[in-house]
């Protein structure tokens, strides 16, 4: 998952993501001619290495970019796959056609403070009750994803996870 926090420490994130990961591209604050010109850079490194990409919620910019899928289209994705985050039990139950869920926030996160996590009980009944392979999201670590693969996780995705401290 990608963020304007990240700052240049976005390209040090990307470098330490193993072969077969993913990238989520959000950075929704950006004015779109600079949006545009980071997902494009970000979209011809993902392919080089071998990473599947996501453009969060603007089906142009995924076509545009050449992202496998587009995450959270506000409208039909026309053609794209497409992924959708998670947050309670209702939402997961609703999701029919994602090719991947992302159930957030499993545990306490930096990006959204003061938002209380569903917490690893929760979020695997949340993961249970979707029709798509599971991704945990929030305060998620390579430590943390052991015990949630165990219960029915297929994956995780961080921002912080991703950069050294």
């Amino acid at each position: 998952m990608t963020d304007e926090r990240m700052g240049d420490r976005l390209w040090e994130a990307v470098d330490r993501l193993p072969e077969g990961a993913g990238i989520v591209f959000r950075h929704y604050s950006l004015p779109a001619d600079r949006r545009d010109e980071l997902a494009t850079r970000i979209a011809e490194t993902a392919q080089k290495r071998g990473l599947t990409l996501a453009i969060a919620g603007d089906v142009g910019l995924a076509k545009r970019a050449g992202a496998q899928l587009v995450h959270n289209p506000a409208a039909d994705a026309t053609g794209l796959a497409w992924s959708r985050s998670v947050h309670t039990l209702e939402e997961a139950e609703a999701v029919k056609g994602a090719v991947l869920v992302f159930v957030s926030p499993v545990c306490a996160t930096r990006s959204h403070p003061g938002q209380t996590p569903l917490g690893p009980e929760l979020a695997a009944k949340i993961a249970r009750a979707v029709s798509a392979p599971a991704i945990a999201l929030g305060g998620v670590d390579a430590r943390k994803f052991a015990q949630l693969e165990r219960e029915g996780f297929y994956g995780w995705a961080g921002i912080d996870a991703w950069l050294r401290t």
